[in-house]
């Protein structure tokens, strides 16, 4: 059996987050995707476009599945909140831009 160089070990590993990566920036891209109607809708109802009960929620249970995944909560939710960010000022554009075409 051949054992790998540490070079062809390092690619291999590499080449996994590589990977990982780009399953990411899809999943991101198609949460964003999501969220983008979410925006939509709130704007046609005239709804918040933070709602502060839910990322509580949602905070506490990204916090449970990352301890179970032995990922750092901390990291978890420090994601959770710039990503809720971004998605905040989406929905903020939309409402705004919605008003405009009114």
């Amino acid at each position: 059996m051949h054992s790998l160089t540490p070079e062809e070990n390092l690619n291999r590993l590499r080449s996994s987050i590589d990977n990982i990566d780009a399953a990411l920036v899809h999943m991101l891209a198609e949460r964003f995707r999501c969220t983008q109607e979410v925006g939509q809708l709130k704007a046609q109802y005239d709804m918040p476009p933070a709602d502060p009960a839910r990322e509580t929620r949602q905070i506490a249970r990204l916090r449970s599945l990352a301890e179970d995944a032995h990922l750092d909560p901390e990291f978890a939710e420090k994601w959770f909140n710039f990503v809720v960010a971004e998605v905040i000022q989406h929905h903020t554009e939309i409402a705004a831009d919605s008003r405009q075409v009114d």
